[in-house]
């Protein structure tokens, strides 16, 4: 089983252009087999919490339906990061599309200091399962909650995937997070992040894979989109950099 992570240079609150974006990244990873393909954190809108009112999506959201027929004609496992709304307010929210099954939304539980001024607490969707691996998600400040990742390893995660915004200053003390998370719990683990900037942050890029001994296998550069994907069984990796064209093959 192959899983991507897409690393986006988000446009400020420009839905359908990021939409297009997030098609060339998804064609790409078909192009190389890849069975699931992850997004940073609010990758459909950037993130910018001031405009997250006038961006949120619901489930249903027409603008999604797109996604739902690339997962469903490529066999593809699809999320993408959008603002969703509920009941009481607005959550940051990682939307799945899986071939020919209802969308899910996986909600960030566990908001970083500060976000809960224009967010609210959603709810974690549980691992999903998918060609015999099972695969846990984390929305960026989670990482950093213990709980979380136990929580993931304890539902039966062979895999966990972070999709994040991760700023120059930040970026490094989250890879060693995450490595440490990969190591404990012997999960295959992944982190997909911005470029660019987005709600006022320098993105630092350095979207990564690890093994399950946290050993880093793979990561993207600092400034250029791309992709990164790695075959769960053989750990062999391929990264793709838009603006470098440069495509590499590392076996483990």
């Amino acid at each position: 089983m192959k899983i991507c992570i897409a690393q986006t240079n988000p446009v400020r609150g420009d839905i359908q252009k990021n939409i297009d974006n997030h098609k060339r990244l998804i064609e790409l990873s078909i192009k190389n087999e890849a069975d699931l393909i992850i997004f940073p954190e609010l990758s459909l809108t950037g993130y910018e919490p001031e405009l997250t009112e006038s961006l949120a999506f619901t489930k249903d959201d027409e603008r999604l339906g797109e996604f739902q027929e690339i997962s469903n004609t490529n066999q593809i496992v699809i999320g993408v990061g959008v603002p969703t709304k509920n009941k009481i307010g607005v959550c940051i929210s990682m939307v799945i599309f899986q071939p020919h099954k209802p969308r899910e939304i996986y909600s960030k539980e566990h908001l970083h200091p500060g976000e809960e001024k224009y967010f609210v607490s959603g709810e974690n969707l549980p691992p999903i399962k998918l060609k015999d691996h099972t695969i846990g998600f984390a929305i960026c400040y989670e990482t950093s909650i213990s709980e979380h990742s136990e929580k993931a390893f304890k539902n039966g995660s062979n895999v966990y995937i972070a999709s994040v915004l991760n700023s120059i200053n930040g970026v490094d003390k989250d890879i060693d997070r995450i490595s440490s998370i990969a190591k404990k719990y012997k999960m295959i683990s992944l982190m997909a992040n911005f470029v660019g900037k987005s709600g006022g942050y320098d993105c630092a890029g350095k979207s990564s894979i690890w093994n399950e001994e946290g050993e880093l296998i793979e990561q993207l550069d600092e400034v250029n989109e791309g992709i990164a994907i790695v075959d769960i069984e053989t750990l062999e990796t391929i990264k793709i950099q838009i603006e470098k064209i440069k495509i590499t093959v590392n076996e483990a």
